[in-house]
This record gives C-alpha cells, sequence and structure tokens, in this order.
C-alpha cells in the first residue's frame, strides 16, 4: 500500500511538472518579472510539496493502522 501510494505521489509531481513547462515558456519575454517572482514561487511550490507529502504520509501510516 506505501508503494502504490508513493508512486501516485510522485506521479502527481512528474505530472505538475511537465504542465507547468509550457507555461514557463510562453512567458519567455516577461522574463525579468519571472526572475523577479522566481523565489517566491520556488518557496510556494516547496511548501506545497512539503503538505502533499505530510498528507500522503498521515494517510499511509492511518490505512496500515487499521
Amino acid at each position: 500500500m506505501n508503494k502504490l501510494i508513493a508512486a501516485l505521489v510522485a506521479s502527481m509531481f512528474a505530472a505538475a511538472a511537465f504542465a507547468a513547462a509550457p507555461a514557463a515558456q510562453a512567458s519567455a519575454p516577461a522574463e525579468a518579472t519571472a526572475s523577479a517572482a522566481a523565489p517566491a514561487k520556488h518557496k510556494a511550490a516547496k511548501k506545497a510539496k512539503h503538505k502533499a507529502a505530510k498528507k500522503a504520509s498521515a494517510a499511509a501510516s492511518e490505512a496500515a493502522s487499521k
């Protein structure tokens, strides 16, 4: 069960990474604005990733305890 949850979480992050790539290429002319906002976006993405991993971990431990 843990492997299944880990695979689902990994595929979710992979899909999000590929979905974000075309949006980054489309905004190439606004590179100066994007580079200024990049640290904030990175921090928000890192926080969201941590939150999702924590939620998956809690769900896995709850399922294991049943």
